[in-house]
C-alpha cells in the first residue's frame, strides 16, 4: 500500500456490542480526528467482518468483549486487510503486545490523551500495510479465553424499615451521593444505602453505569437526553425521572460535545 495524501479519505468501522458505547467513540472520534470517516457500525463480531468485507475501511474499532463473535476472533479474520484498534473496559487485556506498538487499545470510557497518540499512530500507518499480528492476536485469544468473566454487582440491597429490599441494576436509574449514604433511585422512588460511590463504580459493570460525576452514576440505558443549562454545564435528563444530573468537566469527554 502507498502512503495516501493527505486529503486523502480516511475510512473507518466501529465494532461494539453496546449501542451508547459506539456513540460516544464516534463522537470523541470526530473531536480528535474530525476528517475520519465511520463509513459503518456493527454489534457483534460477524457483523464486523461482514461491514469491513464490504466497506473495506482503512480501520476497525473492536470491541473485544461482543457476543456471537469476539472481537478477537474478528480481527483474526481482518488484521491483513485492515488497520485494528480493540476497545475495552477491561485493562487486563493490555498486555505487554500492546505496548510493543503491534497493537493499539484503548480503554473505556474513551477520550483523553490515550485516543489523541492512538488517533496520531493511525495517522502515520493509514496507506501501508497492516503488520502481520498473528502471534499476538494468539497470545490475546488465549489470555481472553482463560481469563474467567468478571461478575459484576447484579442486587442492590437496601433496608426500608424493617423489611430488606432487594433492588436489581436493570431497576436502577442512578446512583448519587448523599453525605454518608447513597441515594439510589429508581422510576418507583428513592432508597438510601450505606455502600459509597466508589464501592459501587468499583463494583458494577462500566459498559451499565457511567460515572459522570465524582458523586452521579448514572445506568447508560436510562440516559434520555444531554444538554446545557444556562450557566453552560453539560446536564443529563434521565428517562423516569424529573432530575437533571450535573456532568462534571472532567467527565464530558463521555458525551458529544453540544
Amino acid at each position: 500500500m502507498n502512503q495516501p495524501a493527505s486529503n486523502q479519505r480516511v475510512t473507518a468501522l466501529i465494532a461494539d456490542d453496546e449501542a451508547p458505547m459506539r456513540a460516544q467513540l464516534r463522537a470523541r472520534l470526530h473531536e480528535s480526528w474530525p476528517t475520519l470517516d465511520i463509513v459503518a457500525e456493527a454489534a457483534n463480531g460477524v457483523e464486523a467482518v461482514e461491514l469491513a468485507t464490504q466497506h473495506e475501511p482503512d480501520i476497525v474499532f473492536l470491541d473485544i468483549r461482543m457476543p456471537g463473535m469476539s472481537g478477537i476472533e474478528a480481527a483474526r479474520l481482518l488484521f491483513n486487510r485492515c488497520h485494528l484498534v480493540f476497545v475495552t473496559a477491561y485493562d487486563q487485556y493490555a498486555i505487554e503486545a500492546f505496548e510493543q506498538g503491534a497493537l493499539d487499545y484503548l480503554l473505556k470510557p474513551v477520550g483523553g490523551e490515550r485516543l489523541k497518540t492512538t488517533c496520531a499512530r493511525l495517522q502515520a500507518r493509514v496507506g501501508t500495510q497492516p503488520q502481520d499480528i498473528t502471534r499476538q492476536l494468539g497470545a490475546l485469544l488465549a489470555q481472553h479465553t482463560a481469563q474467567p468473566k468478571r461478575e459484576y454487582l447484579r442486587w442492590i440491597q437496601a433496608q426500608v424499615g424493617q423489611n430488606l429490599r432487594m433492588i436489581s441494576t436493570r431497576e436502577i436509574l442512578y446512583f448519587q451521593a448523599d453525605e454518608k449514604y447513597t441515594r439510589v433511585c429508581t422510576a418507583q422512588g428513592e432508597v438510601l444505602i450505606r455502600k459509597t460511590l466508589k464501592e459501587l463504580a468499583d463494583e458494577l459493570d462500566p459498559d451499565e453505569f457511567w460515572r459522570i460525576h465524582r458523586s452521579t452514576l448514572v445506568r447508560v440505558d436510562a440516559i434520555d437526553s444531554v444538554g446545557r443549562d444556562l450557566r453552560g454545564r453539560q446536564m443529563v435528563k434521565v428517562k423516569g425521572a424529573d432530575a437533571a444530573l450535573e456532568v462534571s468537566r472532567g467527565n464530558t469527554h463521555l458525551f458529544q460535545q453540544m
